[in-house]
Formats: structure tokens, C-alpha cells, sequence
């Protein structure tokens, strides 16, 4: 009978294996996030590309529909990829190759990044349906970020900043950009609301990322980070109808007001989660 293979040999091959694809996630979340980064800025018309506000006939402008939030508030994106680079270049450091967590969080972070470069193409090249089915993707993968986030608690402040900071900041974002996008997509389409008010479907659609917000907050133990960005992209949507045009009163009050509930969900689900802490 012929002899097998010795233990050792097979235990060695198995570590180079996994020490191959740990380097592997860790580049690639890496390149991706600078490619996240390189598609922002042609996005952004600094220098090449049109201003997403611009694209796809300037659905997507601050004055476009009336979930649209104003201008100042796509400020955040500026904070989004610092955090998702500090991210990228922290988790490629030698101390997380083998970290559990980073295996887990490594390939949705990457998912995410690509998706973000891939919604910034189809609007630059004027595929706005295109968009609304690829930002639901990447909220579905943000979603699934935030469950590993809760499933596994960081080893330290350092993590807890660069990882369910940053991440959590990305999350409540996309939740306003998701309603944002798919009301534009609507209105270009021609939908009629079925014959209700405009304001009153504004009011739905902020009632449920309102909705989103407070579940986050309660089934999250109160996490800062998803609640700061969904309540600045809330805000900036009242501010928006309160000071631009489309002009409305009824809209802008239900975003501050949903950014309200928001706040206070996430102070109440904090303070519920550090008591039973303690």
C-alpha cells in the first residue's frame, strides 16, 4: 500500500495556501478602494468626466426631485473614502492578514467599493435605470457589512474607527442615496404617483429610510456612525426643500423630523446597550 503523504507536508501546503489568499484579500480590498477613490474623482468633473449632478440630464442634481439633498451634503463622500482608504491601507498591514474578522469583512468591503465605481459609470454614461438596481446592490452588501460588524466586535479603538466607522458612515449614506436614486429614476420615467400627492410620496419614502435608521439603531446597539450620515443626508434633504427648489414646506419638515427620530433612537438604543454592558 502506498505510503501517504506526511502530516507535516500536507499542514505546510495548507498554511502557504491560506497565507496566499489572506495577501491576495488584502491587496485587492486595497486596489479596489483606490479604484473607488479614481472613479470618484472623474465623477467629481474636477478635471475629466461630468459632475454626477450633471449626468444622465441632471436627474440627480440637488434641485431634481424632492428627495434630492442639497448640494452640501455629497460633502460626506470626501469622509467616506478618507475612512474607506484608512480602512484598505489599515487591513493590509502584516498584524490583520490572519484576523478572522478582516476574512470576513475583506471580499463584501471589496464588493462594495467596485459597485460604487460601477454606479458612478452608469450614470456618467447616462444609464440612469441602470443605476437604481446597482445602488440597491450596494446597499444589500453595506447591509451585510453591518451584520458581520455586529457579529464581531473590534479588538480595538483603532479598528473600531477604521472599520465600523468608516463602513457605518458608508451604510447610512447609501440609505439616502438609495431613496434619492430611486425617486429620480421615477420622476425621469414619467411616474405619476399614481395620482397622490408628490408630497405625500416624499414623506413615504422618508418615513422608510427614517424606518431603516431606527432599526439600525435599535438591532445595532445604537451605533454612531450609520446614524451620523443618514441624519446629515436627512438634513441636508429639509434643508434642500426649505431653501431650494422644488420648494416644499410639508417635505422639508418631514426630513428634519425623520432625522430627529433617528438621533433619538440611536441615543436611547446607546444608552439600552452600555447599561446592559455594565
Amino acid at each position: 500500500m502506498a505510503a501517504s503523504a506526511p502530516p507535516t507536508t500536507v499542514g505546510t501546503e495548507g498554511t502557504a495556501s491560506r497565507e496566499r489568499r489572506d495577501l491576495s484579500r488584502q491587496i485587492i480590498v486595497l486596489v479596489s478602494s483606490v479604484l473607488a477613490i479614481v472613479a470618484a474623482f472623474i465623477g467629481s468633473g474636477v478635471i475629466v468626466g461630468t459632475p454626477i449632478q450633471d449626468a444622465a440630464g441632471g436627474a440627480l442634481d440637488a434641485d431634481s426631485t424632492l428627495i434630492a439633498p442639497g448640494t452640501g451634503a455629497f460633502r460626506i463622500w470626501s469622509v467616506i473614502y478618507t475612512g474607506m482608504l484608512a480602512y484598505a491601507i489599515w487591513q493590509v498591514l502584516p498584524a490583520q492578514r490572519h484576523d478572522e474578522r478582516q476574512r470576513r469583512l475583506g471580499w463584501w468591503v471589496t464588493a462594495s467599493l467596485v459597485l460604487n465605481a460601477v454606479w458612478i459609470a452608469s450614470v456618467q454614461l447616462d444609464l440612469l435605470p441602470l443605476s437604481l438596481p446597482i445602488i440597491v446592490v450596494l446597499l444589500a452588501v453595506l447591509c451585510r457589512l453591518f451584520v458581520v460588524l455586529r457579529g464581531t466586535p473590534p479588538k480595538n479603538r483603532v479598528e473600531t474607527v477604521v472599520a465600523d466607522g468608516s463602513i457605518g458612515l458608508y451604510l447610512g449614506w447609501v440609505i439616502v442615496a438609495t431613496a434619492a436614486n430611486a425617486t429620480a429614476v421615477l420622476v425621469a420615467a414619467g411616474f405619476d404617483g399614481f395620482g397622490l400627492d408628490p408630497e405625500l410620496w416624499a414623506v413615504l419614502v422618508l418615513a422608510v429610510a427614517a424606518g431603516v435608521g431606527v432599526a439600525l439603531a435599535l438591532w445595532g446597539g445604537g451605533r454612531i456612525a450609520p446614524a451620523l450620515s443618514l441624519c446629515w443626508g436627512l438634513s441636508w434633504v429639509g434643508v434642500a426643500r426649505l431653501g431650494d427648489e422644488p420648494y416644499s414646506v410639508t417635505t422639508g419638515v418631514a426630513a428634519i423630523v425623520a432625522a430627529a427620530i433617528v438621533a433619538a433612537a440611536t441615543v436611547v438604543a446607546r444608552l439600552r446597550h452600555d447599561r446592559r454592558r455594565t
